[in-house]
């Protein structure tokens, strides 16, 4: 049994799909789910109540850091799933994640933090996005991490890394700062299908945002996982030369979102991507 917290920022057109495709082949009480609605102006709260056995929480505040502080808060079980509100994980997938921090038998579990091998769904997208991922999914950064999947799972010894979730935009970059790589897993027999967005300035509005949260994590102080500018070109583009009208597009992408994520707005703003949330109702 563990407990899967999920916080919802004006989700109505995502939670349901996302709460069903958790709980489709779960047994009885094998899921504690929390929702946490924070700044909700839609019917988030009210989608995720037709859901027998989840708990709902509502916010007043847009707040991921404080949604997630108040799930944990009320949470009773152990391993402990995190679980963003737009990304369709299974139910097998989540046993499998979770299993690679659950303790068998009592004992000491096989990792402390894990998360699921992520999937990019560029169906029907424009050329720009479907180019941006087609460099991004093969980057090397993410093997191994916790970030950039939208599902994290940890073990009870791992959440006593530390006490709550600071108030900072990349989340899971900063869980992901707190585990030595021998304690975390990307299990790849779990996949976290993740939505990217329809429309181009949808995508450059959220890398914005992603750029910006991660200098914030980075002025912290915290050790976290560096950045390489030229990633994209050396270990994706010349070792796949066909893959380089893609590279050239993703280059000018990131030099946009770089710029994006400079203005005051990408640093106190949500810089949400809404098109993403377009598909299911």
């Amino acid at each position: 049994m563990s407990s899967v917290v999920i916080a919802a920022h004006d989700e109505a057109t995502r939670i349901g799909h996302t709460l069903r495709t958790l709980l489709a082949d779960a047994r009885a009480d094998e899921f504690e789910v929390v929702v946490v609605a924070n700044g909700c102006t839609d019917g988030t709260a009210s989608v995720a109540r037709l859901f027998p056995g989840v708990t709902v929480l509502e916010l007043e505040t847009a707040s991921k850091p404080a949604a997630l502080n108040a799930g944990d808060a009320v949470a009773t079980r152990f391993p402990r799933l995190y679980l963003d509100a737009d990304v369709a994980l299974g139910t097998a997938d989540a046993r499998s994640l979770l299993a690679r921090v659950g303790a068998a038998g009592g004992g000491r579990p096989p990792f402390l933090a894990a998360a699921p091998r992520r999937v990019l769904d560029t169906t029907r997208r424009p050329l720009l996005v479907r180019a941006y991922y087609a460099i991004n999914r093969r980057l090397p950064a993410f093997r191994g991490t916790l970030f950039g999947r939208g599902a994290i799972a940890v073990s009870a010894q791992g959440r006593r890394r530390f006490d709550v979730f600071p108030p900072v935009v990349a989340d899971d970059l900063y869980l992901d700062s707190l585990f030595l790589p021998g304690e975390k897993q990307e299990v790849l027999t779990s996949r976290a299908v993740v939505a990217t967005p329809r429309r181009t300035r949808d995508l450059l509005r959220r890398l914005g945002r992603v750029r910006a949260g991660n200098a914030m994590l980075r002025s912290t102080g915290r050790d976290v996982r560096p950045m390489r500018a030229g990633s994209w070109l050396t270990d994706v583009v010349l070792r796949r030369p066909w893959l380089l009208p893609a590279g050239a597009c993703y280059a000018v992408l990131t030099v946009l979102a770089e710029l994006a994520a400079r203005r005051p707005a990408a640093r106190t703003g949500w810089g949400r991507d809404h098109s993403s949330r377009w598909a299911d109702s």
